[in-house]
């Protein structure tokens, strides 16, 4: 089989083809590669030059594949439009071209961004989506107009993970990091807001279950780890990991709040668009849980990694490569 992917060299896109290379099944993995191949370099695949809105190489590149993993996504811009431009545009651009070429499968990443905050109860499938972010808000446009595009000629999986951690990962990494140094920030008590989070390589196993499912039309499921958590038992683990006594600093969920603001407007005034902004903390003081029941009854999608054993792994991967 033959498979494209977009956002191959990215955190979970790289992740995604390594396993692909991997596995015999695959004859060929051909990845978008718009400049630097990244973590793809020196690795046994088929580079295809371009980025989402280069309609012609696309339309050539996926002539005989068998499936699309579309990974790509852009998570933070200024404004909705941007964010609409590459989440949405890119991807309704991937569909329509897919249909044109009759090929059977696609396998898109969404977010739980999309589904929006849980609010005491984990989102599941059959709940509104109600997301509070301009990039929840994007994916889901994506998700609507996927559902828009979508015939009776092929099957389409959405996937809604919650955040991802694991190995070459660079935001919750921050946290990683600063705890390493013996601070963990905090919002809110540390045992509430809940959060849903998943090892890199369950979303992998889940994103290859989800390309074996052949009914046509589009199916949609969240997929997370283990259990639910908070950030008391994250640092928790971090500390016993690391060996290292690790001092929670509390942070008011006003107060997060004020000091996205602040960072976000000094940083404006050097053209950038920084990871913490006001956008980001309207999501980080609010709880973000779902339930992924339903992948497991009709992906059999089970998670593989408790949340110690993930956060090992991980934190292991960053001393080895030289990140903490």
């Amino acid at each position: 089989m033959k498979a494209f992917v977009t956002g191959g060299t990215g955190f979970i896109g790289s992740h995604l083809t390594d396993a692909l290379i991997e596995n015999p099944e695959w004859d060929e993995v051909k990845c978008l590669v718009r400049s630097s191949e990244k973590w793809l370099e020196d690795k046994y695949y088929t580079k295809v030059n371009g980025d989402l809105h280069s309609i012609k190489v696309i339309d050539e590149a996926i002539e005989d594949v068998d499936i699309i993993f579309h990974i790509a996504a852009i998570v933070k811009a200024p404004t909705q439009n941007e964010l609409d431009f590459s989440n949405v545009g890119a991807t309704e651009n991937l569909v329509r071209l897919a249909k044109k070429k009759g090929i059977p499968k696609m396998v898109i990443l969404s977010s739980l961004a999309a589904s929006g905050p849980s609010n005491g109860t984990p989102r599941t499938e059959s709940d509104p989506l109600e997301p509070v972010s301009m990039y929840g808000k994007s994916k889901k446009k994506m998700e609507e107009m996927v559902h828009e595009l979508a015939d009776d000629n092929i099957s389409i999986t959405i996937l809604r993970p919650p955040a991802v951690y694991g190995p070459r990962e660079d935001q919750i990494y921050t946290l990683f990091k600063m705890m390493s140094k013996g601070i963990a920030p905090i919002v809110g008590d540390g045992e509430h807001p809940r959060l849903s989070i998943i090892y890199v390589e369950d979303l992998i196993q889940a994103i290859l279950k989800a390309a074996q499912q052949k009914e046509k039309g589009v199916h949609t499921y969240f997929v997370s780890g283990d259990r639910d958590t908070n950030w008391n038992q994250i640092k928790d683990i971090v500390t016993t990991v690391l060996n290292r006594k690790v001092a929670s600093v509390k942070i008011k969920p006003g107060w997060v709040k004020k000091i996205a603001g602040a960072v976000e407007t000094t940083a404006s005034f050097f053209g950038i668009y920084p990871v913490i902004n006001r956008e980001k903390a309207n999501e980080m003081v609010l709880e973000w849980t779902c339930s992924h029941q339903k992948a497991i009854k009709e992906l059999h999608y089970q998670p593989e990694y408790s949340l110690e054993e993930g956060i090992s792994r991980t934190l292991r991967w960053y001393k080895q490569h030289k990140w903490l």
